[in-house]
């Protein structure tokens, strides 16, 4: 079932509405607001990343202009986990209104509380963990034990009168964590006994099937790669993935060599762990970079950011040549530990040809395993919604074939084509008398972050950009006497990222000058339409000459 382009008609009284800004259709962004009573509750607050489509752009973040005059209604912002798909726009949220309460586990409240120092936030913070119960303002929320790829993930279960909503966030069904926790079946099986109405479940891994390989997994394969190591070992994972890098860790002390940590976020994030006990690190192991680059390189682990290909991160900086302290050795062993997020293909191979070039030998999930998902495959799914056994089904977290693959997943264990709803950002989906549908959809866009400025990138400046970047641009200066109506300069021409050759142009100024001449010959004429008359001029040459369409820019001064 999908999502009627229409605007939502007003809430049912004892209605629960779900809208989500975020998530649907994506790989992140992740945010759904839930209104009951007149009330909010905002379930994550994330972040997208942008693809090549989207030059200079840092961030994209939801579209809080949806709810921008109804933040006094927010009772709080509950965050499932630590990723930045789901926490990374909160700082821009608390730009609007600070006191909303941030409701989350500890360790996912230490990372945020720590990227918002960055941006002078001093936040409201409300710790639960699973088994807890909050109450925000109408909702009765529900904390639910959930594995994944970060420490302290939950799910969170809301009650209301109108029903009970459950958000699975992230997670996977591990069997052997290592930190001991799982997800909590059982509590999802209670929760289903008493009536779940509606389940937003991760959609991520759905075309995958099967069951998810246990983290632990990892350890042997990290532990070989290491024993056939000459030189030095450089690790990229998540800034996120703890239990990832206390395998790196485990390893590198087994085989007697000293780590440092590159990357602020890295630096940041596994301090905020090792605080909290979450990550353990024997005594003397860590050592700073500038230490770590003077000893042996058979005594060296460098475990950096970078695995997603980013240009500016610590390993795309060492896969450049550019990274101030590190510098790629012929020998050397890079193992990039982490997925690859959907769009970053391209940035990720990118770096390991450059890594690959510089004479590194490079170990990636397509070589060795040495990464798992955080995510559930099929036949984890097709296990919880046996288990949860709800009334109606919102596939969250996911593109389009991976909510389309989840609802196939939900026909499979019998839920009907109406139990199960499709949708995609900005679509409306009401709970009422037990009863799920999609009711209609607001319009909601992209808000891009490009340095200090938020909002300001449009997607019309975004096409310049494209075409700026594809096919350079062509300015053109033309001098006009309007009482006389003469061109009283030759056009000057100048081009950026068209062609080489300066010459290449020396035919349409010619051209340029006639069009101008017949123009004001018909009598007196603005510069505005002087400016129309050389921009086609010179776009219909080059499109005939060089089928290119360049960005071009005319100015005319009048003397």
């Amino acid at each position: 079932m999908t999502a009627p382009r229409v605007a939502p008609p007003p809430l049912a009284e004892g209605g629960l509405r779900v809208l989500a800004l975020g998530g649907l259709g994506e790989i992140g962004r992740n945010m759904a607001v839930l209104e009951f009573a007149g009330r909010l509750l905002v379930i994550d607050c994330g972040v997208l990343f942008p693809e090549a489509e989207q030059p200079g752009v840092d961030l994209i973040l939801p579209d809080f202009s949806v709810v921008e005059d109804r933040l006094d209604d927010v009772e709080a912002v509950v965050l499932t986990h630590g990723h930045e798909d789901h926490i990374g726009a909160v700082p821009y949220l608390l730009r609007l209104r600070p006191d909303i309460p941030l409701v989350g586990s500890r360790f996912t409240l230490a990372l945020v509380a720590a990227k918002l120092r960055e941006h002078r936030i001093v936040p409201q913070l409300v710790e639960v963990a699973a088994g807890d119960h909050h109450r925000a303002g109408p909702f009765d929320t529900e904390y639910v034990c959930v594995n994944h790829s970060i420490p302290d993930a939950l799910a969170v279960a809301v009650h209301t009168p109108a029903g009970t909503l459950v958000h699975t966030g992230d997670f996977k069904m591990d069997q052997l964590p290592l930190d001991g926790k799982l997800t909590d079946l059982g509590a999802f099986a209670r929760l289903g006994a008493a009536g779940i109405d509606l389940l937003l479940s991760d959609s991520t891994n759905a075309e995958v099937p099967g069951f998810v390989t246990s983290e632990r997994s990892i350890g042997p394969v990290l532990d070989t790669v290491f024993a056939g190591a000459r030189q030095r070992l450089v690790v990229s994972s998540f800034a996120s993935h703890v239990h990832r890098i206390q395998q790196v860790l485990d390893c590198a002390a087994r085989h007697g060599r000293r780590v440092a940590l590159v990357g602020r976020s890295m630096v940041r994030n596994m301090g905020v762990a090792q605080e909290l006990g979450l990550l353990h690190v024997p005594a003397g192991l860590l050592v700073p970079v500038d230490e770590a680059t003077a000893l042996p390189p058979h005594q060296v682990v460098l475990v950096s950011t970078g695995s997603q290909g980013e240009p500016l991160s610590a390993l795309g900086r060492m896969a450049a040549g550019t990274h101030a302290q590190v510098t790629i050795q012929p020998g050397d062993t890079v193992v990039l530990a982490s997925s690859l997020v959907p769009g970053n293909e391209t940035a990720v191979y990118k770096v390991i040809n450059g890594l690959a070039r510089l004479g590194a030998t490079v170990v990636h999930k397509e070589t060795a395993r040495v990464h798992v998902s955080g995510h559930a495959p099929a036949g984890e799914l097709r296990l919880l919604l046996q288990v949860a056994k709800p009334a109606h089904l919102l596939p969250v977290h996911g593109e389009w074939r991976h909510l389309r693959a989840h609802a196939a997943i939900a026909a499979e264990v019998g839920l009907r084509p109406e139990q199960v709803l499709l949708a995609e950002d900005g679509v409306v989906v009401d709970l009422v008398d037990g009863v799920a549908s999609v009711v209609g959809a607001v319009p909601v866009g992209n808000v891009y972050v490009d340095g200090l400025a938020v909002g300001d990138v449009g997607e019309e400046s975004l096409q310049a950009r494209r075409i700026l970047g594809d096919e350079g641009f062509v300015a053109l200066t033309v001098v006009v006497e309007p009482g006389t109506g003469t061109v009283v300069a030759p056009v000057h021409l100048s081009s950026r990222g068209f062609s080489d050759d300066p010459a290449v142009f020396a035919p349409v100024l010619e051209l340029v000058e006639e069009a101008l001449r017949r123009t004001l010959a018909d009598g007196p004429v603005d510069s505005h339409r002087l400016a129309q008359v050389v921009r086609r001029t010179v776009g219909t040459w080059v499109s005939q000459t060089h089928r290119r369409r360049p960005m071009i820019i005319p100015t005319v001064l009048e003397v």
